[in-house]
Order: structure tokens, then sequence, then C-alpha cells
């Protein structure tokens, strides 16, 4: 009986070892990619993320690479050489929604892992300090009358989620969005600079780059597409809600990895985003640029990218954005 003990303990040791010794699902660096240039909305986040991963020794090494152009598809190419590898993350923003019901990229979100959402970012509207459409509605009465005689900026591309974020309440206000004039710049700041050049008529633009610009009072913020009013700078502008048209224009953005990821690495990764996400350095960062926190897990990400993609097909079928051929 001692023998048979005996040998039960050295197997059970022998099998704790073993486990013990089994490689850890994040063991080498971490390569963040994001389909934007340094600077852009996409890369604070990212370089966010990797400060705070790193400061609390969730990875042990992480480095941000920009791979822009091609409608995303230049990072994509990077997810699609590292089918199952865990340490190869990108930026999840809505436009591979966008993108793909466009035909500028073959793959959808369902060829990759979601792993989480963090945040909703919200389209605004802008205008020059002396224009003369003081209310948003303002706007949306001419653009009734004239849908095709205002340039509207937007950023980075075509049929991307700041363009549906300005055309969708504009379409539910009544707006012949078929006919409006809609110009792509390489960035909002760009788009901005535009404005107030006088280039151009209005702006769509995400929070981050319209604090800046509202600072310069260059520019009038007509409308802001929250769920309720924001707060600090932008506390006097009125939500879409507000005035009458039931619509929320978000911009959200969370991370994605290859396709192939096992069940162990996506609850890795779920896990080390949840806690970054709790803490009051991440709150405080969405609040400085004015984003709303938004965790979800692996699976309310894919239901939300489900939802979204009906929303967006919804605005985009209207617009007149040329689809890529075989899209």
């Amino acid at each position: 009986m001692k023998k048979t003990i005996l040998g039960l303990l050295a197997c059970l040791g022998a099998y704790t070892l073993q486990a013990s010794a089994a490689p850890p699902v994040i063991n080498k660096e971490v390569q963040f990619i994001v389909p934007a240039s340094a600077g852009a909305a996409l890369d604070s986040v990212a370089r966010k993320l990797q400060e705070m991963l790193l400061a609390r020794k969730l990875v042990t090494d992480m480095i941000v690479l920009n791979r822009p152009g091609a409608s995303s598809q230049v990072a994509l190419n990077v997810l699609d050489q590292h089918p199952g590898d865990p340490h190869y993350l990108m930026t999840l923003a809505t436009s591979i929604v966008n993108n793909h019901y466009l035909g500028n990229i073959k793959v959808s979100y369902k060829d990759y892992t979601p792993i989480a959402m963090l945040l909703d970012g919200y389209v605004g509207v802008l205008v020059r300090a002396d224009s003369p459409f003081k209310t948003a509605m303002d706007l949306v009465s001419h653009l009734k009358k004239n849908p095709g005689d205002l340039n509207i900026a937007i950023a980075a591309t075509l049929g991307n989620d700041v363009h549906v974020g300005v055309a969708k309440p504009l379409m539910r206000a009544g707006v012949d969005i078929s006919r409006l004039t809609f110009v792509p710049f390489k960035s909002s700041g760009e788009s901005i600079t535009n404005l107030i050049g006088g280039n151009v008529d209005v702006v769509g633009a995400t929070t981050p780059t319209i604090i800046p610009a509202l600072q310069t009072g260059k520019v009038r913020l007509l409308v802001i597409g929250s769920p309720q009013r924001l707060h600090g700078i932008l506390r006097d502008t009125p939500t879409w809600k507000e005035l009458g048209i039931d619509v929320v224009t978000s911009s959200p953005q969370g991370v994605m990895a290859p396709k192939g990821l096992t069940p162990a690495q996506v609850k890795f990764w779920e896990s080390a985003l949840k806690q970054v996400s709790d803490t009051p350095e991440w709150q405080e960062f969405l609040e400085r640029n004015q984003w709303a926190p938004r965790y979800l897990d692996a699976r309310d990400t894919a239901d939300m990218l489900a939802s979204e993609t009906q929303s967006v097909q919804e605005v985009l079928s209207k617009l007149k954005v040329k689809k890529a051929q075989g899209g």
C-alpha cells in the first residue's frame, strides 16, 4: 500500500511539473498593427495600450507598427501571414465592415479573430466660425433644398465610418444623401485646415480632432453624434437625438488578431484588455479625448459587428460611393 501511495505521489508530482512547464500563451514580442499613420486617433489608442500592457507586465515586449494604406489591406496582410499566432494584434475599426461591403478588401471581420471592443468615438459636424449655418438644422434645411451645394470634407476614404456618420443623420432628417458632395482628405487635421482656409464648407470628424480644432476659435461644432451631451469644451453642443433625429454616430475601436487563435489565447487577450480598460488611467485617457468606454468581449464584439454590418449597408447603399470591381 505504501509503495502504491508513493507511486501515485510521484506520478502526481511529474504531472504537476509538466503542467507548470507548459509554455505560456504569450511568450515573445507582441506586434500591434495600426492601419493608420503615427499620430492618428487609431495610433494613439494603440500606443496607450502598449504603454499600459507593458507597465502592468501583462506582456513582456510589445511594439506598435503603423501600416496605413489600401483600405487597411496593408495592415491586414500582416495578420494574414501569421494565422493562429496570438503575438500579432491589430486595431479593430468598423471600417473593415465598410471596406468589405464596398469591395475595397475581399476579407471581412469573420476572416480574423475579434478579441474585444474598447471604446466609442463620436462623429461631429463642423463649419467655420463665420459660417451662415448657426445650427445643425440650418445645415439640414439648406441641404434638403440644395443637396450638392456644399463640399463636405471627411477623412480618410469615402465610405468609411466618418462618411457614414455624417450621412446617416442627414438621411434620417430627409436629405437626399445620394446627391451630397463629399471630399476625402488624408486626415481629419487636413480636413480642418481646408475648412479654415475656405476650400470646403463642412467637415465631419471625430472628437480627438474636434477638440483641438475648437480651441483655435476658427470653427464651430454644430452637432455631435453621442447618445447624450458630452462635457468640457463640447458641453454646449447638442446631439442629433436632441434635435429630434434618433441617431448615434459612433466610431468604435477595438482589437482583433489573426484567424485560428485557440480559446485560451482569446481568453488571455480578453482578460489583459479588460484589466487595462478597468483602470482609472484608461478612463482618464478616454475622457481626455471625449471617447466613451465600451468594453465588449470576443463574442459580444462579433455580435456588434454583425449589427454594424446591417446599419452600414443601409447608408452605403444610398450613397454614391463606387464599389470596387468584384465587390
